[in-house]
């Protein structure tokens, strides 16, 4: 990190942008677009150039350490010849059918865990211009988490979209009417205060047991591992129609982050239990990232980039809940549908009490009155003592093209949490895609994928035998 230049016009840090860059943790995001025909290059540098450095001026900075030591911002002049990245393979197969599927994970893979350089902006462009059997070819977007959390950054992304069937029109996303929780109610929150007081000592004693003293049980999702600096990752996804959870929401009378949960939580199980009978009542725990933004009432991609590309909205503003993943018994291995009641439950319960907004005071804390590393070393703590991470995303309806490139697939993943699981959930034309980074050489990637769209087949199954 570079030495605070005094001539030079810089913003802090954001807290949370300090811990994910810390000796503890460093937190990068992968935005990965699959496109519909061969990727033509050329108009890589305007597009960067015009669209994507003016959206934040932190795309154009690097990061420093003023003389008390505080982590700023500096502009710096981008060099985007350093940040465009396209890879060579060598496949020993001239036939213009070879699918490069197998060098694109190994890749994919290895990008995960190299560190942006600290000279230069945190963020790097790699066009994969190889066919898979997913896509012609693939666009790889490595953004540092300090940047700002995945809903700003996913809004700067889409902003330099356009859609693919008419230019002229903005891109809208699916509707989520969500009821609100009661605890936004005033009246509500003054008849339930004893309540939510013994609710909220609970679940913010639970967190901090968990961040600081509570392990989960070692199976086949925790390695516990101590290197996980070094921690080598492959990266796979399931895809499925959204009517499918709408389905499952509609005769349950739950939200659709509900059914992805019990669908994630099954699937885990089942995993387990394939690989050992006894792991699948083990303890784990998940960790499901909230955005704390206001963002039930977003319409549009333009209303959404409009709203957290001010300054007051964009950085990181998200928080987590320590979420049990409920054992696999006889009865839920044949009734599935309990992982979506139980993961309802508990997200209504830990929703309806203060410990989250309590954690990110006590982070707040940490980082006063000892500094950023010792904030760092709880939040990396939390991360560690948990089994996984579930993060979510909602993208637009209709199909996004860049540069006449239409895109066909678009998910993302969190690399560098020293789990041995991370999972997150995206949303695009209709399609719920759920991708899954696993440690290398211990979690079987092919197996997983196969639980998880066992889970959902099994789920749907059960709901479709509920009568109306």
């Amino acid at each position: 990190m570079e030495a605070f230049d005094e001539g030079e016009i810089v913003e802090p840090v954001s807290p949370t942008g300090q811990y994910l860059t810390s000796s503890s943790l460093s937190i990068y995001i992968l935005a990965v677009m699959e496109t519909e025909i061969p990727i033509d290059d050329s108009q890589t540098v305007p597009l960067l150039q015009n669209l994507f450095l003016p959206i934040n001026s932190r795309f154009s900075s690097i990061m420093i350490k003023d003389k008390n030591g505080d982590k700023k911002w500096k502009k710096v002049e981008v060099k985007l010849g350093d940040h465009i990245k396209v890879p060579k393979f060598q496949s020993g197969n001239e036939s213009s059918n070879f699918l490069y599927d197998e060098y694109l994970d190994e890749y994919m893979s290895k990008i995960a865990v190299e560190h942006l350089p600290q000279h230069r902006p945190l963020w790097e462009l790699h066009i994969v211009k190889y066919p898979t059997s997913k896509a012609m070819g693939t666009l790889v977007f490595k953004l540092h988490h300090a940047l700002g959390d995945g809903f700003s950054l996913m809004g700067a992304l889409l902003s330099c979209m356009e859609r693919a069937d008419k230019a002229s029109l903005p891109f809208t996303l699916p509707s989520s009417q969500r009821p609100k929780s009661p605890i936004s109610n005033t009246k509500v929150v003054f008849k339930r205060l004893p309540s939510i007081f013994l609710r909220t000592i609970s679940e913010f004693g639970w967190s901090l047991l968990k961040s600081n003293l509570v392990e989960d049980d070692q199976t086949p999702i925790r390695s516990c591992s101590e290197d996980t600096k070094m921690r080598h990752i492959n990266i796979s996804d399931v895809s499925f129609s959204l009517d499918l959870v709408k389905e499952v929401k509609s005769k349950l009378g739950v939200s659709i982050n509900d059914v992805l949960a019990g669908v994630i939580f099954f699937g885990i199980r089942l995993y387990m239990q394939e690989i050992s009978l006894k792991s699948s009542q083990g303890q784990s725990t998940a960790l499901v990232l909230l955005n704390t933004r206001n963002i039930e009432g977003y319409k549009s991609i333009k209303e959404m980039v409009e709203k957290t590309n001010t300054s007051s909205a964009w950085g990181n503003q998200y928080a987590f809940l320590h979420v049990p993943i409920p054992e696999l018994t006889d009865s839920k291995y044949a009734n599935p549908l309990e992982f979506i009641w139980e993961a309802h439950k508990e997200m209504i319960k830990k929703k309806n009490s203060l410990a989250t907004p309590l954690t990110g005071m006590l982070l707040d804390m940490l980082r006063k009155l000892r500094g950023p590393e010792a904030a760092a070393k709880y939040l990396y703590s939390t991360l560690r003592n948990s089994s996984t991470t579930i993060s979510n995303m909602i993208g637009p309806v209709e199909q996004m093209a860049v540069a006449n490139i239409p895109i066909k697939g678009f998910y993302f993943m969190v690399a560098g949490s020293p789990e041995s699981l991370t999972m997150t959930i995206m949303s695009y034309m209709g399609k719920i895609r759920i991708a899954f980074g696993v440690e290398k050489d211990f979690i079987d990637k092919q197996l997983f994928k196969s639980s998880l769209e066992n889970s959902l087949e099994m789920i749907v199954e059960a709901a479709r035998q509920i009568k109306a």
